[in-house]
C-alpha cells in the first residue's frame, strides 16, 4: 500500500506507553487457546469468555516498554489508513445526505479500559459502540503475519476498516439492532445474526478499498490477496480447525472464510454500500 509521506489522522489516542495496571491473567498463547476451545464446546462465544475472564482477574502492576522503531512505524501506518477512512467516509456519507461522525483509535498494549469494560490484546483489535473507538494493540500485526499466516501492510488495512465499518454500523443504527436481539434469541440464533454483522463490516471494508483507490491511488499489486489472505485467515471455521480439529458451525460468530472473502470482495467490487445488506442475504 502507498502510505508513506501522506496524511495521518488526529483521530489516534496512543496508550502504548501508558503502563499502569492491567488484568492479571493476561491470556496469550496456550492460555487464550484454552479459552477458545472450552467457549466453542460450551457454544458461548469466545471473545465473550476472554472478556469475562479478564474482568475477573485481580490486577497486576506493569511497566510499559519503550516503543521500538517498528513499532512506531506500525502506528504511523495505522494513522494514515485511518485517515484514509476518514476521507472515502466523509465522501460516502455526504453523497448520501448524512454527515460523518468520525470514530478515535486507541493505540494500546496488553491491556486496556475502554467504555465497554477492560479489555486485553488476547481479544483482537475491537470497536466499542459505547464510546465510539476502535481498539488496537499494534502485537495484533505480528500475529497476523506470523500466526495467522497472513503477512503484509495491507492485510491490516483491511482490519482496521473492518472496525471502521463497525463504526459506519453504529452511526446507520445497524448494531443496536442487532444488540437489542441478544435476550430474545437463543445463543444459536444470535450468533446468526453476529455473523452477518461481521460479514457486513467485512463489506463495508471493501467498499473503503474501492473509494480509497479511486480517490487516492493507494494500492499496490497484490493488496487485494493480502486482505482476501486474512479474511480467510480468520475466518471462524479455520480458526475453529486450528484450535479444535474440528468445526462447530453454530458456534460461528464472524463467518466461514470464504464468506468474509466472499463479501468484503464484493464491496471492493461494487463499491456500492446499498449492496451490502447481509441481513436480507439469502446467500451468505
Amino acid at each position: 500500500m502507498q502510505w508513506k509521506g501522506r496524511r495521518e489522522s488526529d483521530n489516534v489516542e496512543d496508550m502504548r506507553g501508558s503502563g499502569g495496571a492491567k488484568r492479571g491473567l493476561a491470556l496469550g498463547g496456550i492460555g487464550t487457546v484454552i479459552v477458545l476451545v472450552l467457549g466453542l464446546l460450551m457454544g458461548k462465544n469466545p471473545m465473550e469468555l476472554l472478556q469475562a475472564v479478564n474482568q475477573n482477574a485481580p490486577m497486576q502492576e506493569q511497566t510499559a516498554p519503550a516503543n521500538t522503531a517498528q513499532d512506531d512505524e506500525a502506528a504511523q501506518f495505522v494513522k494514515v489508513v485511518l485517515a484514509d477512512n476518514e476521507d472515502v467516509w466523509h465522501k460516502i456519507f455526504k453523497e448520501q445526505g448524512m454527515k460523518y461522525e468520525e470514530p478515535k483509535l486507541v493505540l494500546f498494549r496488553d491491556a486496556v479500559q475502554s467504555g465497554c469494560g477492560d479489555a486485553s490484546s488476547s481479544m483482537g483489535p475491537f470497536y466499542c459502540p459505547a464510546d465510539q473507538k476502535m481498539y488496537i494493540d499494534l502485537s495484533f500485526y505480528d500475529e497476523l503475519k506470523n500466526k495467522l499466516n497472513a503477512p503484509g501492510d495491507f492485510a491490516m488495512a483491511y482490519v482496521v476498516a473492518h472496525e471502521n465499518g463497525h463504526h459506519i454500523q453504529n452511526l446507520l443504527g445497524i448494531s443496536d439492532k442487532v444488540h437489542n436481539m441478544r435476550s430474545k434469541l437463543s445463543e444459536e440464533d444470535y450468533n446468526k445474526l453476529s455473523v452477518k454483522l461481521e460479514l457486513q463490516a467485512d463489506f463495508l471494508a471493501g467498499v473503503w478499498a474501492h473509494h480509497a483507490q479511486q480517490m487516492k491511488n493507494v494500492l499496490d499489486a497484490g493488496d487485494i490477496e493480502e486482505a482476501l489472505n486474512a479474511a480467510n485467515s480468520i475466518g471462524d471455521d479455520k480458526l475453529q480447525k486450528q484450535a479444535q480439529g474440528y468445526v462447530v458451525p453454530d458456534a460461528f460468530t464472524h463467518g466461514t472464510s470464504a464468506q468474509r472473502m466472499r463479501w468484503f470482495k464484493k464491496g471492493f467490487d461494487t463499491g456500492d454500500i446499498n449492496q451490502g445488506d447481509t441481513f436480507s442475504a439469502t446467500n451468505l
